[in-house]
């Protein structure tokens, strides 16, 4: 089975940026619908944003304008930028499919935004 490894977060002020990373260790083509989850503490994990394998995309209306998702097929990578980053937006961030059933959970990369 494919597995996802997140990476790219930290701890970054208010109004900054950041890149994550999702790598697949294996193809990604045959995975038409591709996501970014994010769960903060005491919280529902929560679908952020989707791409279709051509390039469409989804966001929800909490992260419109301010996140960026992508994807490269040929190096199996997911990627989600994210600017103007506002606290809410503290939470473990994870990459999978958009529906069930799931690929294995990774084990995610921590963003906290501080005020």
């Amino acid at each position: 089975q494919v597995q996802l490894v997140e990476s790219g977060g930290g701890l970054v002020q208010a109004g900054g940026s950041l890149r994550l990373s999702c790598a697949a260790s294996g193809s990604i083509r045959w995975l038409n619908i591709l996501g970014w989850y994010r769960q903060a503490p005491g919280k529902q994990r929560e679908l952020v944003a989707t791409i279709t394998y051509g390039g469409s995309t989804y966001y929800v209306d909490s992260v419109k304008g301010r996140f960026t998702i992508s994807r490269d097929n040929a190096k199996n990578t997911v990627y989600l930028q994210m600017n103007s980053l506002k606290p809410e937006d503290t939470a473990v961030y994870y990459c999978n499919k958009n529906a069930a059933p799931f690929l294995l959970w990774g084990r995610g990369t921590q963003v906290t935004v501080s005020s």
